[in-house]
């Protein structure tokens, strides 16, 4: 039972999830204190309406609009920043996929890899490999057929 939540919280997927939520939440409060530090003011200097950043008091309650245009406009901004930023190459990424373009370099057969140890080790020992008998375009090793 351990080692399938411990399966469960190695898998990418999680570790990915949790850096996102992190970096969602550092880039939320970064937004948040934009439209708290230059928006909020911003609309009160337009709309006349003091420190509160915009509001107006109808039978002693008090409506905050600038609050509501700043929290528009951080939700806007967050919006935007997570599209271009994210998922936009995303999508490229994922269509460069479907049309092959993003396929990494093959990975040597076991053949190809032993071939290449082979024709190491007789670079090493100082002499040229020999053609081999078994096939067109191969070497063999000194003393082999």
């Amino acid at each position: 039972m351990l080692k399938g939540f411990k399966d469960f919280l190695l898998r990418g997927n999680i570790v990915d999830l949790a850096v996102a939520v992190v970096i969602g939440t550092a880039f939320t409060a970064l937004v948040a204190a934009f439209t708290a530090s230059f928006l909020t003011p911003l609309i009160a200097l337009v709309s006349g309406g003091g420190g509160t950043g915009g509001s107006f008091t109808v039978n002693g309650e008090t409506f905050t609009y600038g609050e509501f245009i700043g929290a528009v406009i951080t939700f806007v901004l967050t919006a935007a920043v997570v599209y271009f930023v994210v998922v936009v190459p995303m999508k490229k990424i994922m269509e460069r996929r479907q049309r092959g373009e993003e396929a990494g370099p093959a990975a040597p057969t076991q053949v190809e890899l032993l071939v290449e140890i082979r024709d190491l080790l007789v670079a090493q020992q100082g002499q040229a490999p020999r053609a081999d008998p078994s096939g067109p375009g191969t070497t063999s090793l000194p003393g082999q057929l």
